[in-house]
């Protein structure tokens, strides 16, 4: 496995989430890396993406001021810090590894992807 989502569960809504991605290690290096998700019924769709160095991120419009990416290099693991979470949230979230240092949002940009996490979010 290259890569391992966790973090995911039921909250209600305005509450807090932080979902987790380790990767192996071949997988991180240099790497952009995103969070997408996709709800029942619907498309995959782009969540967030960060740089290799941490230093630039890019979030969908739909969560801009709500998710936080950040990534800890020393850990290979990236986060998602996910506030005031609206039950449009729902979603099994997947993170992926860009071929790319950059933060893209292009699907596909990304080579690996994650199992994913399921976030349930009550209204």
């Amino acid at each position: 496995v290259q890569l391992q989502a966790s973090g995911g569960g039921l909250v209600q809504a305005g509450g807090s989430l932080r979902l987790s991605c380790a990767a192996a290690r071949r997988t991180y290096s240099n790497n952009g890396m995103g969070w997408f998700r996709q709800a029942p019924g619907n498309e995959r769709e782009f969540v967030a993406a960060i740089s290799w160095s941490g230093r630039s991120t890019n979030y969908a419009d739909s969560v801009k001021g709500r998710f936080t990416i950040s990534r800890d290099n020393a850990k290979n693991t990236v986060y998602l810090q996910m506030d005031s979470l609206e039950p449009e949230d729902t979603a099994v979230y997947y993170c992926a590894a860009a071929r790319v240092a950059y933060a893209t949002y292009s699907t596909a940009q990304y080579d690996y992807w994650g199992q994913g996490t399921l976030v349930t979010v009550s209204s």
